[in-house]
């Protein structure tokens, strides 16, 4: 029986907790995380087994030990729990950014024990509150080996991710790091910066704000994740966030300046082009944003309209992970966005509505 144990129990630490005691029942967890609220619940819902103080000395006798706090705390307690590790204990983490603690589990002598990992999964929502053992599930872990380690451990550690229902993926630290300052942690900066022109450009009376579309939503979602959390990727990986912005920015200047000599077949080209792409990413991994499973209802404004909807799908037993009506639809069509947690209950939703005769349109 494995002794899994957590430093963080936030809501990537605390979704691999619930996906290990989902999948390994028979796994004792120890955790440590600052708030104590998060541990009580966690011990409530039967997710962990013991909870730990700070820096304690049973976190170093599991199996498993996975560092679940920003980037810059992990690196402090990589160095605090270094005198409590026993002999078979692997250090392992979940952060943005590797590229740092790598060199500093080398100066530490600690390469024989290290794996890196990163999985890409997560959303806009913190905290232990918001785990889910299923967040894991079909994306992509980044998994990034330390100098020192075997083939058999790297093995062991593979098969218990994969167990979890992510997709391992082994890089080394500077390719995990360039790649994701491309596909994460510029988009985080780009959707912080779009959100901050429209508030610095917005009219006094706040109309853009109103009206924004369902578009600008979905792609400043992201904008509200952690600062504290950005703050460090930014700094922990700026050479390669700065070598990306660069291109980005000198992107952004070839566009204005065609868009200025009225360029169409420039214009045009960059929408084809930009389409193709996004279309040729498979739409069944779940990335650092995550995929939204949504339908759009045309709907008559009119008493029980949505009740009516609701008890149908709960009728067929289809859980809604969200709804909302939609007050621009510029960019989408149906005034009901109903959001469902996965594709097959999507396509159950949409049938059923459909078969009711409701006009349905998919996201």
């Amino acid at each position: 029986m494995k002794k899994i144990g957590f430093i963080g129990l936030g809501l990537i630490g605390g979704s691999i907790a619930r996906s290990i005691r989902r999948v390994h029942p028979d796994y004792t967890i120890y955790a440590y995380n600052r708030s104590k609220d998060s541990l009580a619940a966690a011990l409530k819902d039967g997710i962990i087994d013991v909870v730990c103080e700070e820096n304690d000395p049973r976190l170093g006798d599991c199996d498993y030990l996975f560092l679940c706090t920003p980037v810059e705390y992990n690196l402090q307690f990589l160095e605090a729990m270094k005198p409590s590790l026993s002999k078979g204990c692997i250090l392992t983490d979940v952060g943005s950014v590797k590229g740092d603690i790598h060199r500093r589990v080398e100066e530490l002598g600690l390469g024989d024990i290290f794996i890196g990992g990163h999985p890409m999964a997560g959303s806009e929502k913190t905290g232990f509150e918001n785990s889910t053992d299923r967040l894991l599930e079909n994306a992509y872990y980044i998994i990034t080996p330390g100098s020192g380690i075997g083939v058999d451990i790297l093995t062991d550690f593979t098969e218990l991710i994969t167990s979890l229902g992510a997709i391992p993926l082994i890089l080394t630290c500077e390719e995990h790091d360039y790649i994701t300052a491309g596909v994460s942690h510029l988009p985080h900066i780009i959707a912080s910066a779009l959100v901050n022109l429209v508030r610095n450009l917005d009219t006094e009376n706040g109309h853009m704000r109103m009206i924004a579309a369902g578009g600008f939503r979905d792609i400043t979602r992201i904008a509200s994740s952690s600062p504290v959390m950005w703050q460090q990727i930014c700094q922990e990986n700026r050479e390669n966030i700065s070598s990306v912005l660069d291109e980005y920015i000198r992107m952004l200047i070839q566009i204005r300046y065609e868009i200025d000599q009225d360029d169409g077949a420039f214009i045009y080209q960059m929408f084809e082009s930009s389409r193709d792409y996004r279309d040729s990413i498979d739409v069944l991994t779940r990335g650092a944003i995550g995929r939204v499973y949504a339908i759009y209802v045309d709907l008559a404004d009119e008493p029980g309209g949505i009740a009516a909807i609701t008890a149908l799908l709960a009728t067929d037993q289809i859980n809604i992970r969200n709804m909302g009506i939609i007050h621009n639809r510029e960019f989408e069509q149906g005034v009901l966005k109903i959001e469902f947690y996965d594709a097959d209950t999507c396509r159950r939703g949409l049938n059923l509505l459909q078969k009711r005769n409701y006009v349905v349109h998919e996201a």
